[in-house]
């Protein structure tokens, strides 16, 4: 829907600041979810909306960055395609489930997933530079059943798949870290257009406000892409850690009052 609810100017405000940091967060260390998410809740969206909303805004920076990994060759692509169809799947069924659930127990569950998530994801951690040794059949089924499973998780919530993905491809997987770059990507892009595509089904998709996101976050990659900041990482916790505190302000009040 273009305007299932009524747009304004407060909304637009704080998605052009919080997709635009969500943005530059996922340039400099990757999760970016972690912030586009609760932005649109706080923006006053409901549970489904902002879900349904934020995949829009982000499916078209993931289009963006996944032509870039296809057009410099890091794809294994015999492992790609078949992902590609388990994530549309996977997220699908995610997703669907997702708008089965109550709005209410729905925010107690992002409420009480998100920090785990954000943990995860701000954990520094070393990537494997070289693939390593693994015989072909396995590695192929681990990566159909993250690309399924985790494209799953995509559907149903989303923040943390792209790291979720890379640990899994580089560790389990064996790749090497440019490949399973690349590979994440096609499996992030298919999930993501998945679940977009159920939402937009079901009509939960504020499309005026996810275009405005897309712009903003397209801003956000390019200018943290460009940017060549010592430590620029720094500014990832305290950013995070308030809008953690936001979020759970916002959900709070709405679930106790």
């Amino acid at each position: 829907m273009l305007f299932p609810m009524e747009l304004n100017a407060r909304m637009v405000i704080i998605v052009i600041i919080g997709v635009f940091m969500a943005s530059l967060l996922d340039a400099i260390a990757g999760g970016g979810g972690i912030i586009s998410v609760p932005t649109y809740f706080l923006a006053g969206l409901p549970a489904h909306l902002a879900l349904g909303t934020n995949k829009l805004s982000s499916g078209i920076g993931t289009a963006v960055s996944t032509a870039r990994f296809i057009r410099n060759g890091y794809v294994d692509w015999k492992l790609g395609l078949p992902s590609i169809a388990l994530g549309l799947i996977g997220a699908h069924l995610g997703t669907r489930l997702q708008l089965a659930m109550d709005e209410r127990c729905l925010k107690w569950l992002l409420l009480a997933v998100l920090p785990v998530v954000a943990i995860v994801v701000l954990r520094h951690r070393t990537l494997p530079e070289e693939k390593g040794e693994i015989a072909p059949g396995k590695q192929f089924a681990i990566v159909m059943a993250a690309s399924f499973l985790v494209g799953g998780y995509d559907g149903f919530y989303g923040p943390g798949t792209g790291t979720f993905l890379i640990l899994i491809f580089t560790h389990l997987a064996k790749m090497d870290l440019r490949t399973a770059a690349g590979n994440v990507k096609l499996v992030n892009l298919s999930s993501c257009i998945g679940a977009l595509f159920t939402s937009l089904v079901n009509g939960k998709v504020f499309i005026a406000l996810g275009l405005i996101g897309a712009v903003s976050s397209v801003l956000g990659h390019y200018i943290g892409a460009g940017l060549a900041i010592k430590d620029g990482s720094k500014i990832v916790r305290p950013v995070i850690l308030v809008v953690l505190a936001l979020l759970a302000i916002k959900v709070g009040s709405e679930l106790f009052v």
